[in-house]
């Protein structure tokens, strides 16, 4: 039975910082292209972040420079360090994690900016 499990949400100001994690397990995890989406009330889910099998990430645009993917196949875990965090980053973070045609998500870490 395959989990992702996301943790580190919360509340942070704006221009702070705050690391997502997302461990996996029931997977050979270093197989798959990990991926953080995020989505904000009444708005598409959007990618944010990839990061694949060989270590290459990918950035939205809205996130490029601010936020950085890592992944560690060791402890079957991807992280997500946001820094410069706008209230616009605010919405519920999800992991996915892909392989051909196997897909699993995780139930979602609230990320909330405000002051």
């Amino acid at each position: 039975q395959v989990q992702l499990v996301e943790s580190g949400g919360g509340l942070v100001e704006p221009g702070g910082s705050l690391r997502l994690s997302c461990g996996a397990s029931g997977l050979t995890f270093r197989l798959y292209t990990m991926k953080w989406y995020r989505q904000a009330p009444g708005k598409q889910r959007e990618l944010v972040a990839t990061i694949s099998r060989g270590n290459v990430p990918n950035y939205a645009d809205s996130v490029k420079g601010r936020f950085t993917i890592s992944r560690d196949d060791a402890k079957n875990t991807v992280y997500l360090q946001m820094l410069s965090v706008k209230p616009e980053d605010t919405a519920v973070y999800h992991c996915n994690a892909e392989y051909y045609k196997s897909s699993y998500w995780g139930q979602g870490t609230q990320v909330t900016v405000s002051s």
